[in-house]
């Protein structure tokens, strides 16, 4: 059996924490690693990278609350339900419920944002803290220009107010993912066929909808709100950072990536990559190098896979 099948076979398991069940995949063994996905995708965006980092951590991939396997609450007023400060709830959870106090944590998009609340709510859970093709939300938002808001308009259409997105993705979803996942740099052939199953699979269950939805008002709502008051009582992430962002994506064309999260963190690295926006997918060598250097597995032992 090959690697990348071997990641598609092994079980996804559910676990009850914070209220809900979140889904994840557990393989490997050395120093726990939390790896977090983005919209419109589940965690399986870690299969190419997978085999390598289980030789060196063990690897808990975990679907967001509203994504993938991971249950799909209602939506709440205020969009309470699907705050960042909420999903970075679930996943310091599940991590404690997988006997991980402390934990690296590698993540892309919409987990990068959770990932970001989690550095900033629970500190001392974080070890280091790679974020993939992202600026700090707030920044985005408030430095929002027309290019900006062209390439990325499902930030201001997903938070129009219910049902009026919901009912249009739902007639069709998969045309919605491939619509969004097929309109940047590369279009849909940097995708393995197994993982677009996945993530079509996944598009079509119940509550999805709300779920991409709800996480997209949150961050325009309520997580600016936790933002500002965080940053005018002096937040900021203490664990080391590292940032890597798309050289053919639309967040390194319109923001000064590494500039904003320097403004945000006391230690701060990072650089652009020959992909766009995907990059686990696009250049996953890449990643795996930066992820390598960064945690610090270059040079040393493996550590068994099982």
């Amino acid at each position: 059996m090959d690697a990348m099948a071997d990641f598609f076979d092994l079980p996804v398991r559910r676990y009850a924490v914070n209220g809900i069940r979140i889904a994840a995949r557990c393989e490997g063994s050395g120093p726990p690693l939390l790896l977090l996905h983005g919209h419109p995708q589940t965690h399986a965006i870690w299969h190419r990278m997978w085999p390598e980092l289980i030789r060196h951590r063990r690897c808990v991939a975990a679907d967001l609350r509203g994504y993938g396997d991971s249950d799909k609450p209602a939506a709440a007023p205020g969009h309470s339900a699907h705050s960042k400060r909420v999903m970075a709830a679930d996943m310091v959870a599940l991590m404690r419920a997988l006997g991980h106090a402390r934990f690296e944590v590698l993540a892309h998009d919409r987990g990068a944002r959770v990932a970001h609340r989690l550095g900033l709510d629970h500190p001392e859970a974080v070890s280091r803290m790679m974020l993939l093709d992202i600026a700090p939300t707030l920044d985005m938002y408030e430095q929002t220009s027309r290019a900006f808001a062209q390439a990325y308009f499902h930030w201001f259409w997903l938070i129009q107010p219910a049902p009026l997105p919901e009912t249009m993705i739902e007639r069709d979803p998969v045309f919605y993912l491939r619509s969004i996942m097929g309109g940047r740099p590369g279009g849909l052939a940097h995708f393995d066929p197994r993982a677009m199953a996945e993530y079509e699979r996944a598009a079509r269950l119940p509550g999805w909808a709300t779920g991409i939805c709800e996480d997209y008002r949150a961050s325009a709502t309520l997580d600016l709100e936790h933002d500002r008051q965080g940053r005018a009582a002096g937040e900021r992430l203490r664990m080391p950072l590292r940032v890597l962002w798309g050289e053919r994506g639309a967040v390194g064309r319109n923001f000064d990536v590494l500039a904003l999260w320097r403004a945000v963190a006391g230690q701060a690295g990072g650089r652009a990559l020959a992909g766009a926006h995907y990059l686990a997918e696009e250049v996953p060598g890449e990643v795996l190098a930066e992820a390598s250097a960064f945690f610090g597995w270059a040079g040393q032992p493996s550590h068994a896979s099982r």
